[in-house]
């Protein structure tokens, strides 16, 4: 049964409470010594965090943690879009589980062996996967892989796009773990590197650039290169620094520049500090998942004055005034009820409520002024975490203790939640259902939600997966390449 009172010490404590500590309300009769997550592991040596976090968030952390390590297939490695509803495997997804894994080792919720293993299969499933042009019977073509697979052979799934983006965030993955795994007298480790290296060279940025220097969405094999392209600020970061840090089949030179060329539209002051404005919060959270932007500058930058971090520092505030101001009059909103992204919703309908007729959504990517449909996503916070702790975390206490025994379950929160809708719609929900006392919950986890969420807190808490990022080869190319100078790349 939910206990609100599972993370303070006593009522009333607030933030102070819970850096007190507490016992979990699913944790067993305490052991001789300390155990990892369902007490898989001793943890004999507990490393020590730099930033010291409340357990309510250490705990969301664990259980975002154990999405990855329960639901992905242990025998292939493939992890899916969601649960519990059944689903096809998301390559991003699988992106996100190689990260988490590394960060889980570190904490001791599970051995590096057991996640060097995970790792392992992963990469040799990945590997051995059938690349071609065909439509059916490939799991991907020139190194790029399908944005959804089968969840059993791993194979194209239905109609889907060779996703340029979720093979970038894919690779991300895949190149933290090289990194991550340097054990040299370790075998598995070392064919954890070899396969890892194998992966990101094979990835043919320039072929899918059909309006160079522009990277192409994607491609179907029905009919071509998909006619937008990554050509405005967004979470494609990521995307073109793989693309130019590769060293078989790079991006031209000056891709970059023509990219940041066409920023400027998007620089806007509005719901805050001036900063470069796209909508949904995962745009600003998933390239720094693994690449820390503080004090490195590119030339667009450079001129404004801050870095990529302030930006998303500054995109993370706006969304809270936005809320404030709430100008849709969306239930809820408010300085610590906020946080739009791209997630579930309810389903695509219109319904009248509070005597306005409103357009409501299924999946859709959301954010201030476009496509808020009321609903909220928890990973629109916890993926913002290192950018502003101090108004993300009383925001995340605010909810858990608000919406908690509705909204928090088996892997922390769930994926989405609105409180405008308090009545069933003339139509079926798409996905969730309502809750009494609260409105809208959807029932799933999505891993690239998940995602954010495992290795934001861990950046915010040890800088984990940036220092480890900024010791491999290909993403230092890449930014470099990309013009980026100052700070940790030129030292």
């Amino acid at each position: 049964m939910f206990d609100r009172r599972k993370f303070v010490g006593s009522a009333g404590l607030g933030l102070a409470g819970l850096m007190a500590g507490c016992t979990p309300r699913s944790a067993p009769p305490a052991p001789a010594g300390p155990i990892a997550v369902d007490g898989w592991t001793v943890l004999n040596d507990r490393p020590a965090l730099d930033v010291e976090v409340s357990p309510l968030i250490d705990d969301i952390q664990r259980r975002a943690f154990r999405y990855f390590w329960e639901v992905t297939d242990e025998k292939t490695g493939m992890a899916p879009d969601r649960w519990p509803t059944p689903s096809f495997v998301s390559i991003a997804a699988i992106g996100f589980a190689l990260t988490a894994y590394p960060i889980g080792a570190s904490h001791g919720w599970v051995t590096r062996e057991a996640a060097a293993q995970r790792t392992l299969t992963t990469l040799e499933f990945l590997a051995k996967a059938p690349m071609g042009d065909t439509p059916t019977g490939v799991s991907g073509y020139r190194g790029f892989f399908y944005h959804f697979l089968g969840s059993t052979r791993g194979y194209r799934f239905s109609l889907s796009e060779l996703s340029t983006i979720d093979t970038a965030l894919l690779m991300a993955g895949v190149l933290f773990v090289q990194s991550w795994f340097d054990d040299a007298a370790s075998p598995v480790e070392a064919r954890i590197r070899e396969l890892a290296e194998q992966l990101y060279q094979a990835v043919e940025w320039p072929w899918i650039t059909p309006r160079a220097p522009f990277v192409s969405m994607g491609w179907h094999p029905e009919s071509g290169f998909i006619r937008s392209d990554w050509d405005i600020y967004n979470e494609g970061m990521i995307l073109y620094i793989l693309g130019l840090g590769s060293p078989t089949h790079p991006l031209a030179d000056g891709t970059w520049d023509a990219w940041a060329a066409r920023f400027e539209p998007s620089w806007s002051n509005r719901w805050g500090e001036p900063h470069l404005h796209f909508a949904p919060m995962f745009g600003h959270q998933y390239s720094h998942v693994w690449v820390d932007f503080r004090g490195i500058r590119d030339s667009f930058m450079s001129a404004k004055g801050i870095d990529y971090f302030e930006n998303s520092r500054r995109a993370t505030y706006a969304q809270r005034n936005y809320a404030v101001e709430n100008p849709g009059g969306w239930a809820g909103y408010g300085a610590d009820c906020w946080g739009l992204t791209a997630c579930d919703g309810p389903g695509d309908f219109r319904m009248n409520t509070g005597g306005s007729d409103r357009q409501f959504f299924s999946y859709s990517a959301r954010g201030p002024g476009e496509r808020d449909d009321g609903t909220l996503a928890p990973t629109a916070l916890l993926g913002s975490m290192p950018f502003a702790p101090e108004i993300i975390e009383p925001t995340v206490q605010a909810m858990y203790f608000r919406y908690g025994e509705q909204l928090y379950d088996k892997y922390g929160f769930l994926d989405a939640f609105n409180l405008t809708i308090t009545r069933r719609p003339p139509e079926p929900f798409k996905h969730g259902e309502l809750r009494p006392g609260l409105g809208w919950v959807d029932k799933d986890y999505l891993g690239i939600d998940q995602g954010p969420i495992v290795a934001m807190i861990e950046n915010h808490r040890s800088g984990l997966v940036w220092e480890t990022m900024k010791k491999n080869p290909h993403i230092r190319r890449g930014l470099q390449r990309a013009g980026f100078t100052g700070g940790w790349l030129s030292a």
